[in-house]
């Protein structure tokens, strides 16, 4: 299943479905010790400032300065790579 990205209520907050379990629920920020390496990838993207991993998707929370247009491409990436 390819990853679908929503929208949420949040507009510094996007959400991809990945279509198989993600483990969690767990919160990631910068600075954390990260023990998956979806969440590691997803934190080192510009702009990244919280991952959420839980059923079958993952929400990434952008800094209000960063651009979903520079993050979401990488953030499906990592994502297909890993889950796809």
């Amino acid at each position: 299943m390819p990853v679908r990205t929503e929208a949420t209520p949040n507009p510094n907050a996007v959400k991809f479905t990945v279509g198989v379990q993600v483990g969690g629920p767990r919160s990631y920020t910068p600075g954390d010790e990260v023990d998956h390496p979806v969440a590691g990838q997803l934190l080192a993207l510009p702009g990244v400032a919280s991952v959420f991993m839980t059923a079958d998707f993952v929400t990434v929370t952008k800094q209000p300065s960063a651009d979903w247009s520079d993050i979401v491409p990488e953030a499906e990436r990592i994502l297909e790579h890993h889950f796809g």
